[in-house]
């Protein structure tokens, strides 16, 4: 794995004006870096970070993150990819995205009860920490409309009750179809179906405590307690139609030992969930999680 990082600020937020994102991938191949560099040169394109990875530099697959600067960028990002498509792609039979990053990704985010993966989530937003718009929260309860919008976000409740979801996934389709980039599920406690996350079409990310498989259901931080746990966890990963099972974004843990309550396990639980769930969220807005199959490449 190679890495060269340039001027480009690490932190957070805003991205200028003439930032750009290309994320390149497909089988590996001599000549593939050198291309996509005389590319961005011959538009006078300046590479201020650059990560690239190959699980086997004899035919494997091939990842690469790139973000140039370029004045006019907005102006001169289809030539851009034009010639991406006759040096890069056609060539090399590779697939690339193109990104203008100071147009930040629409983020959704899904709700219920538990309120403190989304209000710290809106906290990170309105500090201008993670760099994504928010147009909606959406929730099974009403009861945090109050506090959603007073971030100034708009709210909606859709009531998802008894084993049919049809209605409200109906619903759902009709607010965000067209209107968001992605979608965050900040504890959102209803399963989603394999034709809705079809039809959406649209990265959903999901945050849940690290137990399982072995405490499903109710009450996980009491099992734990039951069976002396010494982590607690939690994880973020892509939803796909198989529940819980989608490529991992960000995973972290904290000690607890035998002294710790349930109700502290629950405390320390969701402190974790907050930091992994922003994490996992800030990455994806920036362009830094490639999906491999089943698993992920995440450059930090």
């Amino acid at each position: 794995m190679a890495r060269t990082t340039g001027a480009v600020p690490r932190s957070p937020g805003a991205a200028p004006r003439t930032l750009a994102s290309l994320i390149v991938q497909g089988e590996d191949r001599i000549g593939i870096v050198s291309a996509v560099a005389a590319v961005l040169s011959r538009h006078r394109a300046n590479i201020v970070s650059l990560d690239q990875y190959s699980d086997d530099p004899h035919g494997g697959a091939f990842f690469q993150r790139t973000v140039f600067s370029r004045d006019d960028l907005q102006a001169v990002l289809p030539d851009i990819a034009r010639d991406l498509d006759k040096q890069v792609k056609r060539p090399y039979g590779l697939s690339y995205t193109l990104r203008d990053l100071s147009v930040p990704k629409r983020m959704a985010v899904f709700a219920s009860t538990s309120d403190h993966c989304l209000l710290d989530l809106l906290w990170r937003h309105r500090r201008g920490e993670l760099p994504v718009s928010i147009p909606m929260v959406v929730s099974n309860h009403a009861a945090m409309a109050e506090e959603v919008r007073g971030f100034g976000i708009p709210f909606f409740h859709v009531p998802s009750m008894g084993p049919d979801k049809s209605a409200a996934e109906a619903e759902h389709l009709r607010l965000l179809k067209g209107n968001v980039d992605f979608v965050v599920l900040a504890r959102y406690m209803q399963i989603l179906s394999g034709a809705f996350i079809e039809e959406l079409g649209v990265p959903i990310i999901n945050i849940h405590h690290s137990f399982l498989p072995a405490f499903i259901g109710a009450g996980p931080y009491a099992k734990a307690k039951e069976r002396g746990v010494k982590l607690v966890g939690a994880t973020a990963h892509y939803v796909t139609e198989d529940l819980d099972e989608g490529p991992i974004i960000e995973q972290d843990v904290v000690r607890v030992t035998h002294a710790d309550t349930a109700t502290d396990l629950r405390r320390r639980g969701a402190d974790v969930e907050r930091a992994v769930l922003s994490r996992a969220v800030l990455w994806h807005a920036e362009d830094r999680v490639i999906r491999n199959g089943r698993h992920t490449i995440v450059f930090g």
